[in-house]
């Protein structure tokens, strides 16, 4: 048993001790350490199912078992690599933010309509794919341009490992095609930049009140009549940082205020680790998913059917199906390579 199974055994043991403490029952602490034990639970049967065939390949050795080793060693030592190379994957550390749910910000960028044009279906695109999971899309504020398109759109989507699927869409995303209003045929080149914020829980990021400044006024959103006729609508300045949030997509201020509180978090929170990332940019294991705002990550060619992941040089087609949501290929060949590089960095 090697030191690393070793402690992660001793852990494990303690958590157990510590979940069979009625004392704790319902507290915190009890939380904390069920999350951890779930955690662990998939490395625990790894290490179980790596010393079952080890043992089993040890039975093999006595002589009197030569003839059943001819037939049976095989099959258990590809076992065995199968199950090492299992333990090399669940040894990477995690990141802690991947079952998060997150909160997604579509803002125009080069391009003017176009460029609003191309938010809002690569929007569409994004609640198309959170459908196809079973996850739950939620606006939290828009603001339309005048050809129907979003010059920004903020929303939420809720459900199991969202942030872990959905930071890698974090960048520029840079749109070449001929716009509907283009006499001339010619093609043109847009861009819309893409946030993906993990949501922050309120006891991991404190908030002066003092530092906040709040407003309320008249909704200009989609809400109906009633929106648009009270002080429903509320924007939040963080003034340390001049971060300004304003959620109008909800007929009550009070929700208002509570999806702003949580946009503004999250905002706070990706600057706090956007700042730490780059402070230790050697030692991070991953790459690709490092949600900075200003890399061109992916480009999306009409005229030719084509989407590029800059990031892993990746190419495919099928723009249409893409755009219907059918983006999962692309995210699982962005965590695959992303995979590959927490394995190199860490020797595994």
């Amino acid at each position: 048993m090697d030191a690393t199974e070793q402690k992660t055994r001793d852990e494990y043991g303690q958590l157990e001790q510590k979940l069979m403490d009625s004392s704790l029952f319902g507290t915190p602490e009890y939380v904390k350490a069920a999350k951890r034990q779930t955690e662990l639970k998939p490395l625990m049967e790894l290490y179980d199912e790596r010393k079952q065939v080890q043992d089993d390949l040890k039975t093999l050795e006595d002589p009197e078992m030569a003839e059943l080793a001819a037939g049976e060693r095989p099959g258990l030592e590809a076992r065995l690599s199968e199950v090492q190379e299992k333990l090399k994957v669940a040894l990477v550390p995690k990141d802690p933010n991947d079952g998060k749910n997150v909160i997604i910000e579509i803002r125009a960028g080069a391009g003017g309509d176009e460029s609003t044009l191309f938010g809002a279906e690569l929007f569409r695109a994004y609640s198309r794919f959170a459908e196809s999971k079973g996850w739950k899309v939620e606006i939290d504020n828009e603001s339309p341009s005048d050809v129907g398109g979003y010059k920004e759109i903020v929303f939420e989507i809720r459900g199991d490992g969202v942030y872990g699927e959905m930071k890698y869409e974090s960048g520029v995303h840079r749109v070449q095609r001929v716009p509907a209003t283009e006499s001339q045929g010619r093609v043109h080149t847009s861009t819309i930049t893409v946030a993906v914020l993990p949501e922050a829980e309120e006891t991991e990021l404190e908030i002066n009140e003092n530092d906040l400044r709040i407003d309320v006024f008249r909704s200009g959103g989609h809400g109906g009549q009633s929106v648009n006729t009270t002080d429903s609508a509320v924007r939040i300045t963080h003034l340390p940082t001049g971060t300004v949030v304003t959620c109008q997509d909800e007929k009550s201020q009070l929700k208002n205020k509570q999806k702003a509180m949580g946009v503004l978090r999250s905002r706070l929170l990706a600057q706090k680790l956007e700042a730490e990332q780059r402070e230790n940019r050697e030692a991070r294991l991953a790459q690709i998913g490092t949600g900075d705002r200003s890399e061109k990550i992916r480009t999306y060619n009409f005229p030719q059917d084509r989407i590029t992941d800059h990031r892993i040089g990746r190419t495919q087609h099928g723009l249409p199906q893409f755009m219907a949501g059918e983006i999962g290929s692309m995210i699982e060949a962005l965590k695959a390579e992303d995979l590959k590089r927490a394995l190199e960095t860490a020797g595994l």
